[in-house]
């Protein structure tokens, strides 16, 4: 059975094709999946660890149902899919002597819903699993590794908001603008369909399953989305949640409690359709009772207050200026796809009102086209893609007396490369033993985001413009050294070189040989191991 998983901050979104109607459908899990008051059912992303040692754990409405994510309980995990490969600023929690990471808690998440999902579909032997656009490597690499001991045939990767512009269905359209802005994350992608693919077959046809074919559906050729362009930022209803209880908490001396935080959610959720919204929260503790009262206006103010329309701008321009240097102005974008659950907020359907004509946007389908979408990689849709983020080595800038980076391999590289990039180095010193070499991938130019603790929350944090992120990805003892030198190294002469490769998974790998013995001291080595 073929099966997509939207995982995502707030909530999970898992599809499967039904063979039968040959159409995507969306999966309940029983006991994980919400059942009444949401439609589609979703699964929340909140894990409640019972026991660390034994890897107990209650996931989705599991742990809604018990109430404990309306408490101020350490063994409560929500919005974990915003820690994942990044750098947390604060202490992790201690859970039964255990120092518990995000990553744990992803893997425990997605371990239990395929653990629960596979009797019930009878086996799994394709899995396509969607990412963040703005995700760095090590996120993708934490999902690879998850998936290497599951009971799966094959397992693939697609970006999110190329999975939704395949899940609108849209290949009469050439270029579409996906907006996927869920619970963590805000991603913008360009994405051209070739329009050579369309043919009698119903678009939504299955062209293969496992290993066999299927009749004339296998002698047509896949389907190909390209992506053009890309801009994301970790961005998201959490953050807005967050405001809105900071809100509550300032003007009322409301206390900031996952209690409160759910009925900030709420007033939100009641904005995307009316214009006054309330809800009402009595503390138990102090017998005192509060009115979290808000109208459109007000969430507006909020909203624009905490630079939300002005980050929302930056992502947007920095994605058109993408577009313009390939010859596509706004007016060649034929239609624009809103996914995730922050889209249904009128404030941001409103904002992309700004750039684009209310009958090019699309908003219909907003929590189900990402994991349907991604099932047509299962069924043959080929995609072609480039990567995000640039990678570079960090060097001695003895201008400014400061490390800083270089770039080797730009963003926009299609991959997999068709040629190395080549670096040659020498020797520093005399009877220099070894050289070594920081690889990092570098993240946003225009601004980057932190992810630390404010008390028990998870949150970001934007930093200042011309501040680049970067992710070391072999940083560490043992990992930094690319060659040993024999006979030593002297300055004066080039001892080494360096071939940078990029594979079909995204992994960057490198191959270095010693210019004076002709030996080849690393051989298509995986950097992103190293870390």
């Amino acid at each position: 059975m073929a099966i997509a998983i939207d995982f995502g901050t707030s909530n999970t979104v898992i599809a499967r094709w039904n063979p039968v109607t040959q159409e995507p459908e969306t999966l309940i899990i029983p006991g994980l999946s919400t059942q009444q008051g949401f439609n589609p059912p979703v699964i929340p992303s909140l894990v409640y660890i019972e026991q660390a040692q034994q890897g107990k754990v209650l996931v989705g409405q599991e742990v809604r149902d018990r109430g404990f994510d309306l408490k101020n309980e350490t063994r409560c995990f929500r919005s974990f899919k915003r820690g994942i490969g990044a750098d947390i600023q604060g202490f992790l929690p201690e859970i039964d002597g255990e120092r518990i990471t995000f990553e744990q808690v992803g893997q425990l998440f997605l371990n239990k819903l395929i653990a629960q999902l596979a009797p019930i579909e009878g086996g799994l032997d394709s899995l396509v699993l969607t990412v963040p656009v703005d995700s760095f490597e090590a996120y993708r690499y934490w999902l690879g590794q998850v998936c290497q001991a599951l009971p799966v045939e094959r397992v693939q990767m697609l970006d999110e908001p190329t999975a939704a512009a395949l899940g609108y269905d849209l290949v009469d359209r050439e270029i579409l603008l996906v907006v996927d802005f869920g619970g963590g994350t805000l991603d913008l992608s360009l994405v051209r369909l070739d329009q050579s693919l369309q043919t009698k077959k119903p678009v939504g046809f299955l062209l293969k399953w496992g290993n066999k074919s299927l009749g004339e559906n296998s002698r047509q050729k896949p389907k190909t989305a390209r992506v053009l362009a890309k801009a994301g930022q970790n961005l998201g209803g959490s953050d807005i949640d967050n405001w809105l209880v900071d809100y509550f908490a300032k003007t009322q001396g409301l206390a900031v409690t996952p209690l409160t935080t759910r009925l900030a959610e709420r007033v939100k959720i009641q904005l995307s359709t009316q214009n006054q919204a309330s809800e009402v929260y009595f503390d138990d503790e102090n017998l005192e009772s509060y009115e979290l009262g808000l109208n459109r206006e007000m969430f507006d103010n909020i909203l624009q207050e905490r630079g939300f329309f002005a980050q929302l701008d930056q992502s947007m321009t920095s994605l058109l200026q993408q577009a313009r240097r390939q010859g596509i102005e706004v007016t060649d974008i034929n239609a624009v796809l809103l996914v995730g659950g922050t889209v249904q907020l009128p404030a941001v359907q409103t904002w992309v009102k700004q750039y684009f004509p209310g009958e090019k946007i699309r908003c219909e389908r907003p929590f189900e086209a990402i994991a349907q979408g991604a099932l047509q990689l299962a069924q043959g849709m080929e995609i072609k893609d480039f990567l995000y983020h640039s990678y570079g080595v960090r060097y001695w800038d003895s201008r400014q007396r400061r490390h800083n980076w270089h770039s080797i391999i730009k963003s926009g590289q299609a991959y997999p490369m068709s040629e190395s990039v080549e670096l040659v180095l020498g020797a520093s010193v005399e009877n220099q033993p070894s050289i070594e070499l920081i690889i990092g991938e570098l993240g946003s130019q225009t601004g980057s985001t932190e992810v630390y603790f404010d008390g028990d929350r998870l949150i970001t944090r934007r930093l200042e413009a011309g501040v680049t992120s970067v992710k070391p990805l072999n940083d560490q003892a043992g990992a930094r050294t690319i060659a040993q030198l024999t006979p030593p190294g002297y300055p004066g002469s080039d001892r080494i070189k360096v071939l940078f490769q990029v594979d079909e998974q995204r992994f960057l790998r490198i191959t270095v040989e010693d210019l004076l013995t002709n030996d080849t001291l690393l051989e298509n080595q995986l950097v992103a191991q190293l870390s």
